[in-house]
């Protein structure tokens, strides 16, 4: 299960991250509730998620094409230091209680652009920082791991200390949390890559990485299965305030139950996939992954007492990071060197640069139809799509094979 930690490189990388994501959740669990806290609206709440996330979809191409010219060490440096004071500035702003929405939505936006050019940064650096290539799938699914194990710690953690603190103590935790992972950065031995000769043009990169992406049928698939989730299915979590406070007339605490109900699930899927073994068609994965998931948010919008509804979004959690995690290991491990980064563009595109849009669209549903049957909704559609999947998939099935865990 820990083999990619045989590599130093990455067994320092995953060490310094293991306390900066459970700050990550602790300032998203805390703005979820403190905006709808304040304003008490859905499509505010969505509205913040909106920009927190949309960058991606607009940057990544730019992003790979970016990381393709420069070293992603360094780059990863800078970036981490332009989180911490993002970080610091939020923690201002909840600490002099100046509660501006448009100034939340404004930092949000801003860590939306941050989050743009890490997270493609951080996956490409995988191929770099393991040094056994056979431990490059076991080292996405630790990295996996990691982070649905901060799923669970950081909304609990944040339930407790919104609930006897206060929120700007979540942030202020956020903004140190980024010490131990600037350190490991500093730690990390790599060779230095020289900025190459490479001319960022996005629009003709972007055209490249697309015919490369189509001619790898299930590639392509894959990423538009992750699409549709992502803009009409996973933004059911931006849903997750009004479960707690509405619906199950909760408070900051119950909050982190269902943050953390998602957590464990999600970990249970990342402990799943780091145990793979040889011949695992990861396509088979991904859609039963993605009929859980329907299946799961269908209960979810009939729940009864709270009991139910939070194992329905621990299973919920399990089916989403499934997906995710299994087309994620699919490009790493498909995707040749030179189309690595924007392979995983397309993907960070696919999957974060959708759920703004998503989460946009769900809170003007909610507010008009409802939230229960809202989730019923995204439910059905994620079912459509895996039966959409599973029908092309088959038609293709004799010509394109599906990778497996070599």
């Amino acid at each position: 299960m820990f083999k990619a930690l045989e590599s130093r490189n990455f067994k320092i990388f995953f060490y310094g991250q293991s306390i900066s994501v459970i700050g990550t959740w602790l300032q998203k669990t805390a703005v979820s509730w403190m905006v709808y806290s304040i304003t008490n609206s859905v499509f505010l709440l969505g509205l913040v998620m909106f920009f927190s996330m949309i960058p991606s979809l607009f940057l990544s191409p730019l992003a790979g094409s970016f990381l393709k010219k420069y070293d992603r060490h360094r780059t990863m440096i800078v970036l981490q230091f332009m989180a911490m004071f993002q970080a610091g500035l939020m923690a201002l702003v909840f600490y002099t209680k100046t509660y501006n929405i448009e100034l939340i939505m404004g930092l949000s936006l801003f860590q939306g652009v941050i989050n743009s050019f890490d997270m493609i940064c951080r996956q490409t650096m995988m191929v770099e920082i393991v040094d056994n290539k056979d431990n490059l799938a076991n080292a996405v699914a630790l990295n996996t791991s990691l982070s649905n194990f901060a799923r669970i710690a950081g909304p609990a953690l944040a339930g407790i200390l919104l609930h006897r603190f206060g929120a700007d103590v979540c942030f202020v935790g956020n903004f140190l949390s980024y010490l131990p992972v600037l350190c490991s950065l500093f730690m990390m031995r790599l060779t230095y890559q020289p900025k190459s000769n490479h001319k960022i043009k996005i629009y003709e990169d972007f055209i490249e990485g697309l015919d490369y992406v189509k001619e790898e049928a299930n590639m392509g698939k894959m990423l538009l299965l992750l699409l549709c989730s992502s803009l009409f299915v996973t933004s059911f979590i931006t849903l997750l305030p009004v479960f707690a406070k509405d619906i199950f007339s909760g408070n900051a605490q119950t909050f982190s139950w269902f943050e953390s109900s998602a957590g464990i699930g999600s970990l249970l899927s990342a402990i799943y996939l780091t145990n793979l073994k040889q011949g695992t068609d990861v396509t088979k994965i991904t859609l039963a992954a993605t009929l859980l998931l329907g299946s799961s948010m269908i209960l979810l919008s009939f729940a009864p007492n709270l009991s139910v509804a939070l194992v329905c979004t621990t299973l919920c959690g399990l089916g989403m990071m499934a997906q995710t995690s299994s087309i994620n290991i699919y490009i790493q491990l498909k995707s040749s060197s030179h189309m690595r980064s924007r392979s995983i563009s397309y993907f960070i595109m696919a999957y974060q640069g959708m759920l703004p849009i998503g989460s946009l669209l769900i809170g003007i549903l909610s507010h008009n139809i409802g939230t229960r049957l809202t989730v019923t909704l995204q439910g059905i559609l994620c079912i459509i799509a895996a039966i959409v999947f599973l029908i092309f998939k088959n038609k293709e099935k004799v010509a394109t094979p599906a990778v497996e865990i070599e």
